[in-house]
């Protein structure tokens, strides 16, 4: 959310680790909501937040202040019981909270210079990483515990990436992926590849994080843009595609071009991404969508899972024929922002 305009109403939205629900933050407060049925499962009206993490579909929150009133500091991270309504446990920092993430064994908090490393059952600090100056809180997390890496900028004046051990706490390489600064990292779940863009938004590189060598590389556009996200299709085994939003308003999706023999025929949900408004346009196959190195494999279907700067979430299906013909379709769509019962209505085209 480090590219969002404070004229748009989500402060703050995110996926759980497992795409099995996923939150907004609001300046009245935030909402954890059930993506398949658009379900509100939770909400808690006190003011803003910049940070809303969940754990899971368990009731623990990470959650950060927007600032706006003392007891919403954006340096205190509130561990946050949503069965209880009450706070588990407060910590405070020197400097503003920037991102967190979160496991089922480790806490990770990013700071503008440093990185702290905590247990998450004791919050004994486990490892503190000192850092370049990272003003936006960009980072990477990979919640597996048999592949759990944390990503980091390496420095401010190239594309260089610290892929960190959380398990093992300790360093695990460092990669060169662009010549200009880093502008997006994503993680595949299992943590076998990471996602990067630059500033200068025209390539997005993968690498394969256990040697750290480069696997693939797209051109998402000629012209420079603001990579908004990059999201990995979740995957047990081996992620198979990859999404960018940008500031173009388009949603480019990439194959990795793994054996279709090795790849699940069933459709694949993805980690939602933010976009600067409606991206009914965005999506229409005449005028933005990309899609590039299709693998033939009879007709493929993906999901993908988009909340909205103004307050919408939005599914669309992208279907691939055997020609590598593609196209979308919107099945659902539902307002955040707006609604009388706990029982969302959406949508369906």
């Amino acid at each position: 959310m480090a590219n969002h305009s404070s004229s748009y109403p989500i402060l703050h939205a995110s996926f759980n680790q497992n795409n099995s629900g996923f939150v907004i933050s609001t300046p009245d407060g935030f909402k954890i909501f059930d993506p398949n049925t658009g379900r509100l499962c939770y909400e808690r009206a006190v003011g803003g937040f910049i940070i809303v993490e969940m754990l899971y579909s368990s009731s623990l929150l990470a959650i950060v202040g927007a600032g706006e009133q003392p007891s919403l500091s954006p340096r205190r991270l509130c561990l946050f019981d949503t069965k209880t309504n009450a706070p588990l446990r407060e910590m405070t920092f020197l400097t503003s909270i920037l991102a967190v993430r979160l496991n089922r064994k480790r806490l990770v908090v990013v700071l503008k210079e440093k990185t702290y490393i905590y247990d998450s059952n004791s919050l004994a600090i486990l490892d503190t990483i000192d850092t370049v100056p990272n003003l936006k809180g960009l980072c990477a997390f990979s919640p597996s515990l048999d592949g759990c890496f944390l990503a980091l900028p390496a420095s401010t004046t190239k594309g260089s990436v610290l892929v960190y051990n959380v398990m093992e706490l300790q360093s695990h390489c460092e990669i060169d992926a662009h010549l200009s600064p880093l502008a997006a990292i994503a993680l595949s779940s299992n943590g076998t590849y990471i996602a990067t863009a630059s500033e200068q938004g025209t390539i997005i590189r993968v690498h394969l994080v256990s040697e750290a060598t480069k696997s693939y590389s797209f051109r998402r556009g000629t012209y420079p843009s603001n990579i908004f996200s990059l999201s990995f299709a979740p995957s047990l085994q081996l992620p198979d595609i990859l999404a960018a939003t940008s500031s173009s308003g388009s949603v480019h999706i990439f194959s990795l071009g793994f054996d279709t023999n090795q790849r699940s025929k069933k459709s694949s949900s993805f980690l939602g991404s933010i976009l600067p408004d409606s991206v009914n346009d965005a999506l229409d196959p005449a005028n933005h969508h990309v899609l590039h190195n299709a693998v033939s494999a009879g007709v493929r279907r993906a999901v993908i899972s988009l909340i909205t700067y103004n307050g919408y979430f939005q599914e669309y299906t992208l279907s691939i024929n055997n020609q590598n013909e593609s196209s979308w379709s919107l099945e659902r769509e539902f307002n955040l922002l707006s609604f009388h019962d706990r029982n969302l209505a959406a949508r369906h085209l």
